[in-house]
């Protein structure tokens, strides 16, 4: 039976708007071209008039939300845009560009619970998306507000981005189907054969620069504010709007309940802000009662977040971020820090790191659960375990990770593991194939001594 689409308030009129993050004086509409603020240069950020979104019941949401969940009513049945009036109700609805993004399989990891003392684990498989990372969920909104003004009439030659990987992939993958060019800066050798091949592959003009994420940052900055191209970087803050809707998701996933705590890697730091954002929001309007914690997980070789953290968020230093595995998130100097901040100032959060053996122990761990975690996912699920140890997670606590890519775009980090050749690192867990010659006795003899030793490592564990 197909469920009919429910519709919010015929009345209401919602309204969003960019404004300045240290409430400089004004407003900007959303098809503004516009990243920072006028008066004081710091970032801008959505915001939403609440009244007409109150004008429906937090019941009557839930509703509309489930009716358009992954079904087929253009847009609603994106993850993202079956929120649109929570995000970006300017954008007209045959110019949104989607691939149905979002809807994303909430993994629940008994095994793995089972081996760290969690009696209650997910992970948030935001990498099984049309590009294999979380980006889309911001992309789809920015690419749909470009195609909207270029639809206005105003001239929008292109979209560019800085990127260590993902952001690059979803940035093309979005204006490919948008019919716009995509230009895209990467640090030269520090993205995975898998990423780079993406935005290659749709079309989009590559530039790899003798220089890390900061510097690819610094030039797009530069080349965005000097010509009429438009800068698609988290400091625009329309993919904030698309990335909290994964709040929303995790709420209606749970039928509406609060995970006790939430874990998610930090990088440029857009996606803890815009985590905390979908929660705040959907207790401003009633959808929820209360917030969950929130744990930010850093890499020990790009950890200013971290650093700041240990200072009570006193004070933030910009480092220079050493090469780690987890390349998406090797950022030294964010620029989404103060909104990440202010955002963790209001729940009960907390920043933790892991260092390379840690991060790479704890992906393969958790694989061998039948999961197939990026590195950075890694990161997250070292940070929890840390913290487990430290004691604390209560056994009972529902704890979400959210896993920000596929596995698969990083199998270079997967093969050197298993073949240890990744430098400082144990590689407890690795499992690499068995060579045998093709003879019967041999192939026994080899299959049931691992089989035996397979059972004996299970058993233990149990």
């Amino acid at each position: 039976m197909t469920i009919p689409l429910k519709s919010p308030s015929p009345k209401a009129r919602y309204r969003a708007v960019f404004r300045c993050i240290n409430g400089c004086p004004g407003d900007h509409p959303l098809n503004e071209v516009i990243y920072q603020c006028p008066d004081c240069h710091d970032l801008l950020e959505v915001v939403h008039d609440l009244a007409p979104l109150r004008e429906t019941t937090p019941e009557e949401w839930k509703d509309i939300f489930d009716s358009r969940f992954m079904r087929t009513f253009w847009p609603f049945g994106s993850g993202v845009w079956g929120k649109k009036e929570f995000v970006c109700p300017d954008v007209q609805d045959e110019n949104v560009v989607s691939t149905c993004e979002g809807g994303t399989n909430l993994f629940w990891a008994e095994q793995l619970g089972h081996r760290w003392g969690l009696q209650d684990l997910w992970v948030k498989q935001c990498g099984n998306s049309h590009t294999g990372s979380f980006k889309d969920l911001g992309m789809t909104v920015l690419v749909s507000m470009v195609k909207q003004m270029r639809h206005e009439g105003k001239e929008i030659p292109a979209v560019a981005c800085a990127s260590t990987g993902d952001t690059s992939a979803s940035l093309a993958a979005y204006c490919a189907a948008a019919g716009i060019p995509a230009i895209v800066f990467l640090p030269r050798n520090k993205v995975s054969a898998e990423q780079l091949v993406q935005p290659i592959a749709n079309g989009a003009i590559t530039l790899s620069i003798d220089t890390d994420f900061d510097g690819c940052m610094q030039i797009v900055r530069e080349i965005t504010g000097r010509n009429n191209i438009y800068l698609a970087n988290s400091m625009n803050s329309l993919r904030v709007e698309g990335q909290k809707t994964l709040s929303f998701e995790l709420c209606q996933q749970f039928d509406w309940e609060v995970p006790d705590l939430v874990v998610i890697p930090g990088g440029n730091l857009g996606n803890v802000t815009a985590l905390g954002k979908g929660f705040l929001m959907m207790r401003e309007v009633g959808l929820i009662d209360r917030l969950p914690r929130i744990l930010c997980a850093q890499a020990e070789n790009a950890n200013p977040l971290y650093r700041s953290y240990l200072a009570g968020f006193d004070r933030f230093e910009p480092v220079q971020a050493k090469p780690t595995l987890a390349s998406a998130i090797q950022i030294g100097h964010p620029v989404s820090v103060k909104k990440a901040v202010r955002v963790l100032r209001q729940f009960d959060s907390g920043v933790e790191q892991a260092s390379e053996g840690e991060l790479a122990e704890a992906a393969a761990e958790a694989d061998l659960t039948g999961l197939y975690n990026c590195p950075h996912t890694g990161v997250a699920l070292a940070a929890l375990k840390k913290w487990v140890l430290a004691g604390k997670v209560n056994s009972s606590d529902r704890v979400v990770v959210i896993s920000t890519a596929h596995g698969l775009k990083f199998s270079s980090f997967k093969n050197r593991y298993h073949a240890r050749r990744l430098e400082g690192i144990e590689s407890r867990f690795a499992n690499p194939p068995i060579e045998v010659p093709a003879s019967y006795d041999r192939v026994r003899e080899v299959l049931f001594r691992a089989l035996e030793s397979r059972n004996a490592h299970i058993a233990a564990r149990i």
